[in-house]
């Protein structure tokens, strides 16, 4: 499981050009899930992110984490970051997990999202979106579970 985590000052999601969901401060979280990840993956992602601590304290130093500053989550499935460019010029996705089976991962992962009481929003799996986000920083971190 891979997550691309951008530090915004704001963050929103329109969902097939309709519905738009947004959050102020916080991450915007782009949620990549492997052929092979499992409910471990999730586990460690989740304790990573919550508490990931990369916002500025008093002396401006990276050591605030989302509780800290009351900030919130918005989370994207994005199957493309397993993308495999090694081969041409066009992407094999090979390492991403299918549709029906990501689909109960990302659900999985929301619920225990919801179990740490952080706020959040979240994307539609398998729908066209547009992200918008004002990163703050900029800040952005890659987290792989299969670098531990």
């Amino acid at each position: 499981m891979k997550v691309v985590i951008q530090k915004c000052l704001n963050a929103s999601v329109l969902i097939e050009n309709k519905e738009k969901r947004s959050i102020e401060k916080g991450f915007v979280i782009l949620l990549g899930i492997r052929v092979d990840d499992d409910e471990n993956d999730i586990d460690y992602i989740i304790k990573k992110v919550k508490n990931l601590r990369i916002f500025e304290d008093e002396n401006d130093k990276l050591n605030l984490s989302l509780n800290d500053v009351s900030g919130s989550i918005l989370l994207i499935s994005q199957f493309t970051l397993y993308a495999d460019t090694k081969k041409g010029n066009r992407p094999s996705f090979v390492d991403a997990m299918k549709g029906e089976e990501a689909e109960k991962l990302y659900n999985s992962f929301i619920s225990k999202l919801k179990e740490t009481n952080i706020p959040f929003k979240t994307g539609e799996f398998g729908t066209d979106m547009k992200v918008s986000l004002v990163n703050d920083g900029p800040t952005t971190i890659i987290i792989d579970s299969k670098e531990k």
